[in-house]
């Protein structure tokens, strides 16, 4: 395992993978004139590369964090994600609507990692 925090490594692979895998779901919408069946395989050769550091990202943090918290840091991760991907590189605004659905989730990953009793 590299010399990166085990609990520091997950997280920044975790970001790393939905980098990628944010491309391969919704890069192609910039090139809709693209015939479906190359979009396909172009997402798929993107989507490789995600594999290979979401893979190792969860082996390695299933030693400090637990299934439910790896994923729930995932799906986090992926809104972080997607939201700069949304404004930066499709140029499609965030709202109020936004930013309160994701306030939501972020209260529902506050509850998977805070320990009760």
């Amino acid at each position: 395992m590299p010399a990166i925090s085990p609990s520091l490594l997950p997280i920044l692979m975790l970001f790393a993978s939905n980098v990628f895998m944010t491309f391969a779901w919704y890069g192609h919408l910039k090139f809709k004139g693209h015939s479906l069946p190359i979009v396909i395989m172009v997402s798929w050769g993107i989507a490789f590369f995600e594999y290979w550091l979401a893979v190792p990202a969860n082996r390695w943090g299933s030693a400090v964090y637990s299934a439910a918290q790896l994923k729930t840091m995932q799906e986090v991760i992926t809104l972080v994600v997607f939201a700069a991907f949304s404004v930066l590189y499709l140029k499609e605004p965030l709202g109020w609507n936004h930013a309160l659905g994701f306030a939501f989730i972020a209260a529902g990953a506050f509850l998977i990692f805070h320990k009760w009793g």
